[in-house]
């Protein structure tokens, strides 16, 4: 897996002369230190991320929406026919899903990638890996380990083109029937939180099937011999043998941010448990990770507290396909124009709290 060790080490932590820089600026604005809340931590972040100050504005923005399918729908751990994978990635690049809205709200470009669904659809990039999906985890390794290598690759190779075509943030989304399951189990492994207390309803669990979620991520775990210990130890075994293809997908597309240095917004539990993946196999890729909401999803929270990330909105959302991500893009937009167009005491001649 050359590309990804190559994009590892090519991954620099954000600078924090930058982030001092900020909040130095910050209280010289032309208003109380510390008035504008976590508006100014954002800001300072981004000024990290880019590396200078004030921070360029990370506009226009590009969410990624990874498609693919789940062989451990045959569990039955959603209520939802496969077949709807492919017909809401279709939705989604029509622009009639709730993702597609609020990415044109805050003026964002959204992109489907078809990284493994039962079928194609229009509208959808072909980025296939494994037409139909990953295995059943709970008899074999969801993917082989060239599979979770190219669906990676698919992340990374977005994350490029993206910046190459001029986009300045990047927001992960994916839809995919049972794609909650995978995710649970990537989010305990990874925050060491026990798999009930991490697992939630996803598209419409009822109680019976909330239990079976749970009871098939233990059977994928013991198969497997996936522990807190050896998911640390080996991210891309853990991810392979219980993530999705698009988990993969994702996991590249933030590694891609962290490597172009720019802002990458995360969106829900499924968005969320592909960064613990991607920052375990790169520490520094942390800095470039901005939480776009804090969901409804159990799962969510356990990630933002392992990672030290704070939410930027919170809406009870639990839509995913990218949507909360997208949705705290003008907060993100408006943290960078604060430290570039805010006036400072000496610009504005007001008198500063210590003159």
């Amino acid at each position: 897996m050359s590309t990804l060790v190559e994009t590892i080490a090519a991954i620099t932590p954000v600078d924090e002369q930058a982030r001092t820089a900020a909040q130095e600026r910050q209280n010289q604005l032309t208003k109380p230190p510390g008035s504008l809340g976590e508006l100014e931590t954002l800001g300072n972040q981004l000024c990290a991320i880019a590396g200078t100050c004030p921070p360029p504005v990370p506009e226009p923005a590009k969410v990624c929406v990874f498609a693919a399918d789940h062989g451990v729908q045959q569990q039955k751990v959603s209520p939802w026919p496969q077949e709807v994978t492919v017909q809401m990635a279709a939705n989604i690049a029509r622009g009639g899903a709730g993702a597609s809205v609020i990415a044109r709200a805050a003026g964002a470009t959204l992109t489907v990638y078809d990284v493994g669904m039962l079928a194609s659809a229009e509208g959808v990039v072909d980025a296939v890996v494994v037409r139909g999906g990953t295995a059943d985890f709970t008899v074999e390794p969801a993917m082989t380990p060239e599979q979770c290598e190219q669906a990676i690759q698919v992340g990374l190779d977005a994350a490029r083109q993206a910046v190459a075509d001029g986009f300045k943030a990047l927001v992960p989304g994916e839809v995919g029937i049972g794609n909650t399951t995978p995710s649970s189990a990537l989010t305990s492994l990874f925050t060491g939180v026990d798999v009930a207390e991490v697992t939630g309803r996803g598209s419409g669990a009822d109680d019976a099937m909330l239990t079976r979620k749970c009871e098939v991520i233990a059977q994928g775990f013991a198969l497997h011999g996936l522990t807190t210990r050896s998911a640390a130890a080996d991210p891309l075994r853990a991810l392979q043998c219980v993530g999705g293809l698009e988990h993969a997908a994702m996991v590249g597309l933030i590694l891609g941010a962290a490597e172009q240095q720019v802002p990458l917004v995360l969106d829900g539990a499924i968005a969320c448990s592909a960064a613990l993946v991607a920052v375990a196999l790169c520490p520094a890729a942390k800095g470039y990770l901005i939480a776009g909401h804090a969901g409804v999803e159990p799962g969510i929270q356990a990630v933002v507290k392992t990672l030290g990330i704070r939410p930027v909105v919170s809406l009870d959302l639990r839509l995913g396909e990218g949507s909360g991500g997208a949705l705290a893009l003008p907060v993100v937009v408006t943290a960078a124009k604060v430290l570039r167009e805010m006036a400072t005491f000496a610009d504005a001649g007001v008198t500063g709290e210590h003159e």
